[in-house]
């Protein structure tokens, strides 16, 4: 896409967006702390859970891809090879490595501003390969560009998932279906932890 979606401010989660993830999703939310990123749609497609559980079960996917379309849009990249060329690109490009090797680090100092996981790595297989684009969309998407550049990539191959409408029917959509248009043109991983919120 030539114009990705832009940051929008972490909010704390309303009744109405608890019940749009509960419908993106198929289940209620678990460690939920804030809506870390809004589709231009007005719907969240990204989620803060907590470093924690609350069982206790520590969680280290504080970015959570929520929006049904994004998420199947990245498995389409996933399926054609994506994550495995980044990889290389990884161990041939230094100033890549380094950008993502930041990225990881912002990915754990945010986490840790919610709470210390010791021993814990970040998520989506930074800082030394790709293993999960749905977490490094969720990522970028939420800390905006320039942060993530694999998830910046990975966004840029996406089509405007949120131009059908919102991915929420029903009363659930009903609150934010006359959200502005910001003017822009499964979250199932295989890595440990990273098929919660």
């Amino acid at each position: 896409m030539e114009t990705p979606p832009p940051p929008t401010p972490r909010t704390e989660p309303t009744n109405a967006d608890i019940a749009a993830i509960q419908q993106q999703l198929g289940r209620t939310p678990r460690g939920l702390c804030a809506i870390a990123h809004r589709c231009p749609c007005g719907q969240p497609d990204v989620v803060e859970t907590a470093p924690r559980l609350p069982d206790g079960t520590p969680f280290p996917t504080t970015y959570y891809l929520t929006c049904p379309r994004a998420a199947s849009a990245i498995g389409t990249l996933e399926a054609n090879g994506v994550m495995k060329e980044m990889t290389q690109r990884l161990a041939t490009d230094p100033e890549l490595a380094a950008a993502y090797r930041a990225a990881h680090e912002d990915y754990i100092a945010r986490r840790d501003a919610i709470e210390v996981l010791e021993g814990f790595p970040s998520a989506g297989g930074m800082p030394d390969r790709v293993k999960c684009l749905h977490v490094l969309v969720a990522h970028s998407l939420a800390a905006g560009p320039g942060v993530n550049p694999l998830g910046d990539e990975a966004i840029a191959m996406l089509p405007e998932w949120w131009r059908k409408g919102s991915c929420v029917t029903g009363e659930a959509g009903a609150e934010r279906a006359g959200a502005p248009d910001s003017g822009t043109t499964d979250p199932g991983s295989t890595d440990a932890g990273e098929a919660g919120a």
